[in-house]
């Protein structure tokens, strides 16, 4: 193949599946992913990360947000340059090799993926605990019946999926937003953001040390935002609304987070929050919501955090087989992922392969050990695909960018230190994860060069 055919293939907006994703169902997408349960309880851990100093806690949120919107802009460039279904394994195969795109493809689909799904799926009737006693093992037969059913719905077509995810977007807004308006406007307290002493009993060295490490807890809420690139081939108009909805989902959420993180302390007294989080109260938000609604709140909280877990494991049962999918039409996978329903123009093999295992992960023990294995390879790959926006502007600079990063490459440099930074400071804060992380893109690489063989017998190029 010519490298024009190649560049005007990967630029054209030519596709299979069936386009019915817009704007607002991108930022769907994106909200119903990242948006969960940890709006209530993970500001807890950014306060403890900054010595429980407001001011620092609100910009540790801004900054998680600016960092995730310049990773966002990244992909949205790389996206509408090439509007392929699979997301960063499309563009880490373009930019370095094969083998880097279907290294991080393979992790996702053993682990990532399913274990994301598998956790949600466990997570969403725990939080139901409450109100509806569950044994554990009644637990894990109520996920397992949600996997299915969720990927059952998902084989009859984007659209409806689509259509789910954008209403419980806005079903999990409306009792969040209640909650936030509520506390701005009925909260006596005006917080002290100053960080003026903080700095002048820690040093400006130990202050933006401090600031460094809440930014990490903040990015674990801001996580999911790379979601949307992998359907990009369903996406009306990818060229103009993946990047429309990345900035509007990214940006929309980090003031979202900043603004309920504020509401929160104009509601608990200074001394009360650093009381909850010492005893191991994380959740913050639950604890303002029964203040200001008495036992109604309690419920509230219930069924936003619901409605959010719902809507996040939706969207992963959307979005990740997208790349399964692409790494079969790449030549590197099973080929039976890389055919779509003559109907519902879906991924069908992925989705159900995806459920099977997010169903092995769930009966499972030590979940948790399991999925956390790929937050290490996760960032490594984030890292990999910010890079590759320079590698391909130099690489390919004939190809159409319809979308191009912002303040490159001052932006481009910030963001890819600061992925590397959270490599490094995760290998040496868990390095028997980290370590044993490594296993799975291993045994990814065998897989390549197998189906790699399998491709060179067949007369194709790899």
């Amino acid at each position: 193949m010519s490298d024009q055919k190649h560049v005007q293939e990967l630029s054209s907006e030519k596709t299979e599946f069936k386009r019915e994703i817009g704007v607002f169902g991108g930022v769907s997408i994106i909200g119903g992913i990242m948006i969960g349960s940890g709006i209530f309880y993970l500001g807890s851990y950014v306060l403890d990360r900054t010595n429980y100093n407001y001011g620092l806690a609100i910009l540790a949120w801004i900054l998680g947000g600016i960092i995730s919107l310049f990773g966002g802009l990244c992909y949205a460039e790389l996206g509408a340059a090439m509007p392929k279904a699979g997301g960063r394994m499309v563009y880490l195969t373009e930019a370095y090799h094969p083998c880097v795109g279907f290294l991080a493809g393979f992790s996702d689909w053993l682990i990532g993926g399913p274990g994301s799904v598998a956790a949600l799926a466990i997570a969403l009737p725990t939080a139901l605990k409450s109100f509806v006693a569950l044994s554990d093992t009644g637990i894990k037969v109520f996920a397992v019946v949600l996997i299915i059913g969720l990927t059952i719905y998902n084989c009859y077509g984007v659209k409806l999926s689509s259509i789910l995810q954008n209403i419980s977007m806005v079903a999990k807004l409306v009792p969040i937003l209640l909650i936030l308006g509520a506390a701005l406007f009925c909260g006596k307290i005006t917080p002290d953001l100053g960080i003026g002493q903080e700095v002048a009993s820690s040093g400006a060295s130990g202050t933006i040390s401090m600031v460094a490490f809440a930014i990490v807890a903040s990015l674990w809420a801001y996580e999911g935002w790379t979601n949307l690139n992998t359907v990009t081939e369903e996406i009306k108009n990818p060229k103009r609304d993946l990047p429309l909805a990345l900035i509007i989902g990214i940006g929309g959420i980090t003031v979202l987070y900043t603004l309920f993180n504020y509401a929160i302390y104009r509601v608990l007294p200074h001394d009360t929050v650093v009381s909850m989080i010492g005893d191991g109260n994380y959740y913050l938000g639950t604890e303002v919501a029964k203040l200001i609604f008495g036992n109604a709140g309690g419920i509230l909280v219930t069924a936003a955090m619901v409605i959010a877990i719902f809507g996040s494991t939706n969207g992963l049962i959307l979005a990740q087989p997208r790349m399964y999918y692409a790494m079969a039409k790449e030549g590197h996978f099973f080929k039976s992922f890389g055919k779509l329903h003559p109907k519902y123009k879906v991924p069908t093999t992925a989705l159900i392969v995806q459920a099977v295992i997010s169903i092995i992960l769930v009966l499972m023990r030590n979940l948790d050990q399991l999925t956390n294995l790929v937050v290490f390879q996760t960032m490594i790959f984030n890292f990999l695909t910010v890079l590759a926006v320079p590698v391909l502007r130099k690489k390919i600079p004939e190809i159409d960018r319809p979308y191009k990063v912002w303040f490159y490459p001052v932006s481009i440099i910030i963001t890819a230190l600061i992925f590397a930074g959270l490599v490094v400071s995760t290998f040496f804060d868990d390095p028997v994860s980290a370590i044993t992380g490594f296993a799975v893109p291993a045994i990814g690489i065998l897989f390549y060069l197998y189906f790699d063989k399998q491709l060179k017998k067949e007369g194709k190029s790899a």
